[in-house]
């Protein structure tokens, strides 16, 4: 009997209770996860995580294993569109966490730099106003150092609760469209000069601006883009779905359509796990057996792959068994020590099942192999 993992805690009671039953079925079915996968076309990598939690079978998996243990498929699907559910909303809820993170920390970033500065509208209307009350400054001054009225004409007050007229940047030149305005305003009085500045002109502190907020926004979007690299980093899920991440093998150009799933065909398929090329399953039938001691020894025949491969059930650790066609080099497989009870070699291309032959070598000494296969 297999030794279970302990399920992980943070698993969503239904499908704790999911992967328990797929455990018992294959408990009570006798097969160990070697058999299982190459009974239903999944890989055994895949049926550890999806019997430890890891990962969440897919539907076709799960029709498989039935047809495999002989179990009801409407109630163990049933049970599998309960877990589907509930796994769905725990991923859901993962990344809606996952994302909450991410805009805080972007948030934190951005907000290292202060709040935004005024836009282009606020700022000339800030740089007008304090052109105004500067040329108020300095009319007042040279008032007092010079006289009541400092020997030129005056200029307008800024009455309190009262706002200057702003003056249409686009009509004038900046300080000429100030003065004509305020010239009207002022009952007709002259316009007074533009006072100049120190430093050879006006400055602008628009451009400056600009540059601020254009390398902020450099900044900051780099510091987001650092934090969802290091958030979602390379992950162990996606190899989880290695039999649809896997490129597929190219098969030669005189190679039939394959079916889905199935990755290879002929002389690609040699010295490749039947496995992993989906070439087991409801693709393959045994073609030829014989007892050796007390364990059975199986040429594996998959037309649709052009290939076959040899197994080895109710073995023991030390057992190995060989599969050969013709002049070409066989394939070997041996029974690893622990719980495992049988094993499978890699394949060989063949044109039909009689063309291969299985042999076993057990750890005691006997030999045995298989007479020549049907077909």
């Amino acid at each position: 009997m297999p030794r279970w993992k302990a399920l992980p805690d943070e698993l969503d009671p239904q499908v704790r209770e999911f992967a328990g039953q797929l455990r018992r079925l294959i408990d009570r079915s006798g097969l160990s996860i070697a058999a299982v996968a190459d009974r239903t076309g999944y890989s055994k990598t895949s049926w550890e995580r999806y019997l430890n939690g890891r990962l969440l079978a897919p539907k076709g998996a799960i029709v498989a294993l039935a047809e495999a243990t002989d179990t009801d498929q409407v109630h163990l699907t049933t049970m599998w569109e309960v877990a589907e559910r509930a796994w769905s909303r725990a991923e859901m809820r993962h990344d809606m966490t996952m994302e909450g993170i991410r805009i805080a920390q972007a948030r934190a970033a951005l907000g290292e730099f202060g709040p935004s500065p005024v836009g282009h509208g606020g700022s000339r209307r800030s740089a007008v106003t304090g052109a105004v009350t500067g040329t108020a400054t300095d009319a007042d001054t040279d008032r007092g150092a010079g006289g009541r009225d400092g020997g030129r004409a005056p200029s307008v007050p800024i009455q309190r609760g009262t706002s200057p007229r702003v003056p249409q940047q686009s009509q004038a030149r900046p300080g000429a469209g100030y003065t004509d305005t305020c010239g009207s305003a002022a009952g007709g009085r002259p316009p007074q000069p533009p006072q100049p500045q120190q430093g050879g002109g006006p400055r602008k502190p628009v451009d400056r601006r600009k540059l601020t907020v254009f390398l902020a926004g450099v900044v900051g979007a780099l510091m987001v883009i650092a934090a969802a690299v290091l958030l979602t980093g390379p992950g162990g899920d996606d190899n989880d779905r290695k039999d649809a991440a896997t490129p597929s093998a190219s098969p030669s150009p005189s190679a039939p359509e394959l079916p889905d799933g199935v990755r290879c065909s002929g002389a690609d398929c040699t010295g490749k796990d039947p496995e992993d090329m989906g070439c087991g399953g409801r693709f393959a039938n045994t073609a030829a057996s014989v007892t050796v001691g007390g364990s059975l020894v199986e040429v594996r025949y998959s037309e649709t792959c052009a290939a076959a491969w040899a197994r080895i059930t109710r073995a023991t650790p030390g057992d190995t068994v060989r599969i050969t066609a013709g002049a070409a080099a066989g394939q070997r497989g041996a029974v690893d020590a622990g719980t495992d009870t049988d094993a499978y070699t890699p394949m060989v291309a063949v044109k039909k099942a009689a063309d291969a032959r299985a042999c076993a070598t057990l750890a005691s000494g006997t030999k045995g192999c298989t007479t020549e296969a049907a077909g």
